[in-house]
C-alpha cells in the first residue's frame, strides 16, 4: 500500500501587537505547519472535467482530529438561496481541480454529525462569485457568473460525518484572504456558519506559477492581514494531500457545539 502525507496547513495563531489599519480592528498571525515541496505544474489545469471523484483516493484526516468548536462567521453578502445538492460544483469553470472533504462531529465528545446539510460556496478562479442574489460586489457585475451558480453546492454528511465536493481553488479578491464559506444545518435549524482558510505559502505557488491564475495582479490581503479569520484559526486552514494525477485533497474537521 502507497504512504500517504497529509501536509497540516496551520500550526498556531500568535496574537499581534500591531493595530490593522483596515476596517477590523485586529490582527493575527498565522504560522504554517510547513513548507509545501510543491509545484503548480505538479497539479493539473482547465478545471474538474478530467477527475472523476469516485476514482480519487479516500479523503484523508488527521489521526488525532480537531475536535474542537469550530468559531462562527458571518455570512457574507455572497451567500445566495436555492442551492443544488450535488458534488462538481464546479460547473465546467477553469482552475486547479480540488477535491474538498469534510468531517462535521460534535466538538465535546468527537461523534461524526450524520446527514447533516452542509452548503460550501467560494469564488472562481478570477476571485468572483456567482448567483443573480448575489451583491454586486460579489459578483462584479460578469454575466457569466451571475447566470450561473459554479462554486456553490450541497450535501447531506454519511455515517461518518463526511462529505466531499469536487470544486476548484478558489481565486482572491480584494480585502480578504482566500477562503470557502460553509453553512450547516440539521432538521431544518441552522447550526453553524463559518469560513475554511487555505495555507498562505500554499496560495503563493497556485496563484504565483498556476496557468489558471497567472495574468492577475498579487492579492493584497494574506491570512495574517485578513480581520476576519478567526483568532484559532489554526483549526480553520485546511489539510492537504497532493494527489496522484494532478487533483489536489483539502480536508478539515469542523466541530459543532451543540
Amino acid at each position: 500500500m502507497k504512504r500517504r502525507t497529509l501536509v497540516l496547513g496551520g500550526a498556531a495563531i500568535v496574537a499581534s501587537t500591531v493595530a490593522a489599519v483596515a476596517i477590523w480592528p485586529r490582527r493575527h498571525i498565522t504560522v504554517a505547519a510547513r513548507t509545501f515541496d510543491w509545484k503548480a505544474t505538479d497539479f493539473l489545469s482547465g478545471g474538474t472535467k478530467s477527475v472523476a471523484l469516485e476514482k480519487l483516493p479516500a479523503p484523508l484526516f488527521r489521526s488525532r482530529p480537531n475536535c474542537v468548536v469550530t468559531s462562527a462567521q458571518t455570512l457574507g453578502p455572497c451567500h445566495v438561496n436555492a442551492i443544488p445538492v450535488r458534488q462538481d460544483v464546479s460547473e465546467g469553470k477553469a482552475g486547479l481541480p480540488l477535491r474538498l472533504a469534510v468531517r462535521i462531529v460534535h466538538a465535546a465528545d468527537c461523534r461524526p454529525v450524520e446527514r447533516a446539510d452542509i452548503e460550501i460556496w467560494h469564488t472562481d478562479h478570477r476571485g468572483i462569485y456567482s448567483g443573480r442574489e448575489a451583491a454586486n460586489m460579489c459578483t462584479l457585475g460578469d454575466a457569466e457568473a451571475i447566470s450561473g451558480l459554479a462554486f456553490r453546492g450541497r450535501q447531506l454528511t454519511d455515517a461518518e460525518g463526511q462529505a466531499s465536493f469536487l470544486t476548484a481553488y478558489p481565486g482572491w479578491y480584494k480585502g480578504r484572504t482566500p477562503h470557502v464559506h460553509c453553512r450547516i444545518l440539521a432538521d431544518g435549524k441552522e447550526l453553524l456558519v463559518s469560513q475554511i482558510y487555505f495555507d498562505d505559502a500554499l496560495s503563493d505557488i497556485i496563484y504565483g506559477e498556476h496557468p489558471d491564475y497567472l495574468g492577475r495582479p498579487a492579492r493584497d490581503t494574506r491570512n495574517d492581514e485578513d480581520g476576519i479569520i478567526p483568532e484559532d484559526a489554526a483549526d480553520h486552514i485546511f489539510d492537504f494531500e497532493k494527489l496522484d494525477g494532478g487533483a489536489l485533497s483539502a480536508t478539515i474537521t469542523i466541530g459543532l457545539s451543540s
